[in-house]
Formats: structure tokens, sequence, C-alpha cells
């Protein structure tokens, strides 16, 4: 993930600072960082499967052992990038007010990510991923953390609500559904653009991604499968 490891905030604390995050951590995320670029642009340049740990490594300017305290893979490497935008989102969600429901958190937290180009990285990925069953793997694992990761936003949320019992149900059937909202999204995007990276594109993606939480939140009542709105093709 493109966030910082936890021991940052314990050593900033210790350095006077509570979450700022110490020279340590900052240069870890910097070298996790260009792990990522590196992997990108290799993929982009020689294509899914072509290139090693060896190639990632040097192009990022670090050595092979260095990778592996990262990333147990190429394709790990690769799918931190959608570890990224959804840790991005996840923390959106947890700036949304106490008291609004969940589902409408998730939706104001995608549309923060205003910028379609801020989800280009995650459509290439996924894009490539389509003709990759190792990548593709890799990116299930980021969608199945971030589920773990809404269940625990979630319970977060519930436990500063006063005199309210957690419903693990409640909480799981929640987070399944946003991500298979999520992946929905993806998949109608991919088989109405093809993979097109254009700004253009990228705008239908940010807008089925806030259609799909729209979806889920209305309880699918809101509009009939025969019937799609006038902007869907």
């Amino acid at each position: 993930m493109s966030s910082l490891p936890s021991s940052a905030g314990g050593q900033a604390a210790a350095s006077g600072e509570p979450g700022v995050p110490s020279r340590r951590e900052l240069n870890k995320a910097a070298t996790r960082q260009a792990i990522t670029d590196a992997a990108l642009n290799l993929l982009r340049s020689r294509g899914p499967g072509n290139f090693t740990v060896e190639d990632i490594a040097d192009a990022a300017g670090i050595s092979r052992r260095t990778f592996f305290n990262y990333f147990g893979s190429t394709e790990a490497a690769l799918a931190s990038v959608t570890f990224g935008f959804l840790d991005t989102a996840l923390q959106q969600f947890r700036l949304r007010p106490a008291d609004e429901p969940i589902l409408d958190s998730a939706r104001a937290a995608l549309v923060e990510l205003a910028d379609p180009m801020t989800v280009a990285p995650v459509a290439e990925i996924y894009s490539l991923g389509q003709t990759n069953p190792q990548l593709s793997r890799s990116e299930l694992e980021a969608w199945d953390h971030c589920t773990e990761q809404i269940i625990e936003a979630a319970r977060e949320r519930f436990a500063r609500t006063a005199g309210r019992d957690i419903d693990e149900l409640y909480l799981r059937a929640l987070a399944g559904s946003v991500i298979s909202c999520g992946k929905a999204a993806l998949d109608v995007w991919f088989a109405r653009c093809g993979g097109d990276l254009s700004p253009d594109s990228l705008s239908v993606l940010r807008q089925l991604l806030i259609e799909s939480m729209g979806l889920l939140g209305s309880g699918f009542a809101s509009q009939s499968p025969a019937t799609p709105s006038p902007d869907r093709h």
C-alpha cells in the first residue's frame, strides 16, 4: 500500500510530534513509491510477464534484497497501485461525519477523488489484469484487504456511537456489497471503454463508481435493469 507503515506514528510520538512521520518512515515510503513507479513503467513498456524483480530493482536503483523487503513479487508491487487508491478512499471515508449514513460516506469518499486521473493507474492495472491471471489475483487481494479495512472503519464509527451494538453480519455484508459495487463499476467500464485511459473514459469510470454506490444506497430500487438511465449505453 502507499500509506505509511503504522510504526511511523509511534516514532513521531517519541520525538514529540504525534502523527508526523519520521525521516526513516518517509524514506521507506519514498523507496516503496520508487519500486511501484518502476514496476508500472516496465509494465507499460514491456507488457505483463515480460520483466523480473531484478529489472524492477535496477530501474528503482535498489537491490533485489531491498525489493523483497517491500513486496513479495512483481505482481504485488503493481497491485500496490490499487492498494494506494483504496487507502486514499478509506482515508476520505474516515473524515466523514460520524453520524452520516455509511453508504453516504462511501459515496462522498469517491466524490472527493475528483480528478479522473486519480483513477487512471487503477484502471490501467485492472485492464492489464484481464489478460494476466497472476496480476488479477494480486488485484483481488487488494480488494479483499479493502473489504477488511471498510469493516474496521465502520466498526470504529459504530463504537463511537453510544448505546449501539455492533452487528457483525451487517458490517460484513455492507463491506462486501461496497466492494462488489466497485468491482462491478470497473467491469462495466472495461466492457464499455475497453481499457481506454483518456480523460473522457476515466470520467465515465468515476461516474460509474459513484452510481454504483447510489444504487446500493437506494437498495437497487431506483432503476430497473431493463431501463438504464439515459446517460448509460
